[in-house]
C-alpha cells in the first residue's frame, strides 16, 4: 500500500513517541566509609617505636549500634584488639572521635580527618591542648590537614584500589620548637572501604622528654556488606 508522505511522517513521529526513553544513569559520589552492620576489615601492624618492632594483626568490625557524640551520630566499630572506633560522616565530612597517639597526651577529640569534597592541596587544621607527659602544663598543638593526592591508584598488599585520597598530617605546637616535634602521618582512604593504608612518625624531643612513634597499619582484607 502506498503512503502519502503526510502520513508517513505522521507514522514516523508516533514511532519516535512510543520509544522507550532509557533515562541517563547518574554517577553517585563515591563515599570513603562503609556503615553496614557486619562488614569487617583486616589489619596488619608493624609497631616499630621501640628497639624490638612488634608485629600484630586486627579485625575492624561495623556493630548495629550508633552513639551520639557532640550531636553527631557515631557508628560504632569494634576492635579485635580491644576497644572500638567511633566514625561519623556529616555531608563531605569524616570525623572520627579518637585520642591523641601515645605520648602527646590522653585526650580524646573529634578529628575531622578528611574531606571527600576537596581539592587536592586543600589544608585544614584543629587546635587541641593537652597534657603531654612530662610537661608541667597544658600543650597547645595544631593538627593541619592536607589533602596531599586525590583521584590516585594504590596497591596494598596486592590490591589495587583506585580514586584513593592520600590525606598528611602534620602535627605543631607554638610552645615546642619545629626541630624538636617532627611528624609524619600518612592516611590512605579507598572508595567504600575507608582506611587502606596508615603510616604515622612522630619525634618529640623537648625539655628533656623524648618519645618515638613509629606505626604502619595496612589492610590486608575487607569483607563488606
Amino acid at each position: 500500500m502506498k503512503i502519502s508522505p503526510l502520513a508517513g511522517a505522521a507514522l514516523l513521529l508516533v514511532s519516535v513517541s512510543c520509544q522507550k526513553t532509557v533515562p541517563k544513569k547518574v554517577q553517585q559520589p563515591a563515599v570513603y566509609l562503609n556503615t553496614t552492620a557486619g562488614s569487617n576489615w583486616n589489619y596488619h601492624e608493624i609497631d616499630s617505636s621501640a628497639t624490638k618492632p612488634v608485629v600484630s594483626d586486627y579485625t575492624l568490625t561495623c556493630k548495629a549500634g550508633d552513639t551520639l557524640i557532640n550531636s553527631k551520630t557515631y557508628h560504632i566499630y569494634s576492635n579485635s584488639a580491644g576497644g572500638v572506633q567511633y566514625l561519623n560522616l556529616t555531608g563531605d565530612d569524616y570525623y572520627q572521635f579518637d585520642s591523641l597517639p601515645a605520648g602527646l597526651g590522653a585526650s580524646a577529640f573529634e578529628n575531622l580527618y578528611l574531606k571527600d569534597n576537596a581539592a587536592a592541596g586543600t589544608n585544614w587544621t584543629q587546635d587541641l591542648s593537652v597534657m603531654v607527659p612530662g610537661f608541667p602544663i597544658l600543650v597547645p598543638l595544631t593538627f593541619t590537614y592536607t589533602i596531599a593526592e586525590k583521584g590516585i591508584s594504590r596497591t596494598v598488599n596486592g590490591q589495587m584500589y583506585s580514586n584513593v585520597i592520600h590525606v598528611t598530617t602534620a602535627i605543631s605546637s607554638s610552645a615546642i620548637p619545629a626541630s624538636a616535634l617532627i611528624t609524619s602521618i600518612n592516611m590512605y582512604y579507598a572508595p567504600n572501604v575507608g582506611l587502606i593504608d596508615n603510616a604515622t612518625l612522630i619525634d618529640l624531643n623537648y625539655s628533656g622528654v623524648v618519645e618515638h612513634v613509629n606505626i604502619r597499619a595496612q589492610l590486608t582484607s575487607a569483607n563488606l556488606l
